[in-house]
Parts: C-alpha cells; structure tokens; sequence
C-alpha cells in the first residue's frame, strides 16, 4: 500500500533491453531521492495523484494501468524522444492532502501537468488549483459534473463520463420501467449528490408521471445499510436508484437481500457493473438491476482485445475499469503532448482541445467546448454465474451521444 511517497516511472527501451520489464520490476525512488529535483532535459515528468490507500479496490487496477501505458509508450520512443516519467502521491482520501500533493509536485519536482483523483471533491480541489497555479490537470475520474461544468475552468480536462453522461444513459433504460415511484440511495457528498440530481432531472423529463418518494443520503464509507433499507422499504417504492459503491454497496445488497428490499422492485445502479464493486458481492450479487459498467471478457471493440492481451501478459490479471482508465489518461496525455510538441501549458491547453485518442473502447475526442471526453461506458444488467456477478447484456453507448447541447453547455459553464 503506498502512503504519501513518490514512484518515478522510467522504462527505457535499454531497461527493457535488461528484462525488466519481464520480471515485472517499475524504476521508482522514494521522496527522499526524487524531492526537489528538476525534470532532465530528456525527460518529460507527469504529477500524479490519487486515492491509493483509501480506495485500493480501484486504485490498484488504475495504477497499473498507468504503469503499462508508460512502459509501452516508452519502449517506442518516448514522446518527441523524451522519456515519460509519472511521479506519483497517495492523497488517502482528502482534498487538502491532494492540494498540498499538487503544490509540491508543481513547485518541487518540475511536473509539466498533473492527472488523475479519484473522489468528486479532491478532483475539484486539484481543478481549482489548476486554474490557481495555471497548470494543466488532467481528471481521470472523478465524475462530478461541477468539473467540466459549473465550476470547470480552462486548465481542467475530464477523462471518464461524467455523472451527466452515465445518468443520461440509465435514465434512458428506467424510462420504460413501468415502475412510477421511485426512492434513491447515494454517499452524502459532491458525487451522490450531482448523481442523484442529474437522475431524477433526466427521468422526470422523460417520464412526468414519475414520483419521487424517499431519499437516503448515507456517509461515504459509513452506511449503515439496516437502518438505510428499513427508511426505503417504509416509502414502499417500485423503483429504486442506488449511487452507493465499494465496501457500502456490499452492505447495502447483503441487508437488501436479507429482508427481501430488492425482491419485486426495479433497481438501477451507478457502476456496479463495473468488477472493482461486482467482484466483492461474489454470490449475494442481485440479479436484474440495471447498471453501467464493463464487461471485460465480452467488450467487441478490436482495440480492447490488444489491450487485453497487454494487461494479461503483463499482470496475469483481467483489467477492471481503473485499468482502463489508469491506460487511458497516460495515452490522451501523450497524445497531448505530442500534438502539443512542448510542455508549456497553453500549448498543451490548445492541443488537448479536440484532441483525439485511440483508448481500449475506441478512438474519444477531448471536446473544446467544455473539456469533457467523450469516452462512454457499458449499460446492461447484473446476473449469477458459476457463483459470481457478471455484467450481461451489456452494449456500449457513445458518450458523445449522451451529452447536452452546446448552447445549453454554455449556459451551464463559466467563461474563462
């Protein structure tokens, strides 16, 4: 488990050469060895930061994914010739901690830009000093729409589908549920929240017959998943929104399953389709709701079978969706960079404006308007088999497809 050090990621194609790469050992260097140093001049440094020991079930597949998209752009090349190294923080879960990161990173260690977080508000933490410092930032997932919206701002980019897109998505499917009443569970803070709000706005646009009787709003990490289910049963919905995930979903469908909450009644699910928090519910895993995730064994996009192999060979592991998204960030920065052909932070800024990139679910641009990927994400249902929850009859929906119109972007995002 890393705890505020650093890993300085270097593969060249000489350590290759070496067989480092075979033994599955990464260059790194602790605080002490890399703080304070200046980026060489053949050397292109990345900051990066995330929540590693507060949600490892995530961050671990991410990081990963991060690593083999620095290993494999580095042994072609690097970028423009230069190595690409990552110096990474663990902010374990706080915002001033991920600020406090972001500032030494930028002021100590010569990063060209930053990347990553995870939770809602550390990512709009870091944004903001983005725009302080004017340095690029590049949120891999946080899913706020605040981010790109609201309160987004010309340093910041997002990477993954926001709460906009993936509510869009599943309000899409819930339309033609016939369930008419409706309660909804989500973490009390910025990402329950936005996800709740774009929901409900989305659904009753669609289906004005719609009520909304109950809501629960249980600490992240903190559900008390009894008391939550007997206050959901209580309004007596046919529909249910949960926006829970991780350690609290698993008690959550435990408590469900135990007094029957789920039985008869529709649910649909932010990212539990998604293996970091389908994995853990193993046989308690509700069959039928509806989720967004991603089915790894079945996505069809050609790119994603390279991908696949790649990450297999190299971690004798399947890749969960931080994979994807650790992979991802690292190639739209290269591709950044390299449409860029500099590091000084306005080129970057008008080189990542309608930058495209080819990512294991296919080529996404990086839309000028508002920052916001077009990445998009799997929508299907949850089922048993052989004893584990799997994701079925998932399809992948264009995030580009998913997204308000331009004018209504602009009124929706500040000039800057």
């Amino acid at each position: 488990m890393l705890t505020r050090k650093w890993i300085r990621t270097v593969l060249t194609p000489k350590v290759l050469l070496q067989g480092i790469l075979a033994k599955g050992i990464l260059a790194t260097a602790a605080l002490g060895a890399v703080a304070g140093q200046a980026a060489r001049a053949d050397e292109i440094r990345i900051g990066e930061i995330n929540s590693y020991s507060a949600l490892p079930a995530f961050t671990e597949p991410y990081r990963k994914g991060w690593q083999l998209a620095v290993e494999e752009i580095n042994a072609a090349g690097g970028i423009g010739g230069k190595t690409l190294v990552v110096v990474s923080r663990d902010d374990g879960g706080k915002p001033a901690d991920a600020v406090t990161a972001a500032n030494e990173l930028v002021s100590k260690d010569g990063v060209a830009l930053i990347a990553g977080t995870f939770f809602s508000n550390i990512g709009l933490a870091v944004s903001d000093f983005a725009a302080q410092k004017k340095i690029l930032f590049m949120a891999a997932e946080p899913l706020t729409d605040a981010i790109t919206w609201s309160k987004g701002n010309r340093y910041t980019f997002r990477l993954r589908p926001s709460n906009y897109m993936q509510a869009a998505m599943l309000a899409e499917e819930a339309a033609k549920l016939p369930a008419k009443r409706w309660a909804t569970i989500a973490p009390n803070y910025e990402y329950g929240q936005s996800a709740v709000a774009v929901f409900k706005q989305l659904l009753s646009a669609k289906r004005p017959d719609i009520e909304w009787v109950g809501e629960q709003w249980p600490p992240q990490g903190k559900i008390d998943a009894g008391a939550v289910v007997e206050a959901i049963d209580a309004v007596k919905p046919e529909a249910i929104l949960n926006v829970t995930f991780g350690p609290d979903l698993v008690k959550l469908v435990r408590e469900g399953n135990t007094r029957g909450t789920f039985q008869g009644r529709a649910v649909v699910s932010f990212l539990t389709g998604e293996p970091e928090y389908l994995d853990p519910l193993k046989a308690e895993t509700p069959e039928g709701w509806i989720v967004t995730g991603y089915p790894w064994s079945a996505v069809p996009q050609p790119e994603h079978a390279a991908f696949l192999k790649a990450y297999q060979a190299r971690y004798n592991d399947y890749p969960r969706v931080g994979s994807v998204v650790g992979y991802s960030m690292i190639k739209s920065i290269a591709a950044v960079l390299a449409k860029a052909g500099s590091t000084d932070t306005e080129k970057m800024i008008a080189a990542a404006e309608g930058v495209a990139v080819d990512m294991p679910f296919g080529r996404i641009v990086f839309r000028a308007l508002d920052h916001q990927a077009t990445m998009g994400a799997f929508v299907g249902r949850t089922a048993l088999k052989d004893g584990k929850g799997v994701m079925v009859d998932a399809v992948y929906r264009d995030g580009a497809k998913y997204l308000p119109t331009d004018d209504e972007v602009r009124k929706l995002r500040p000039a800057n």
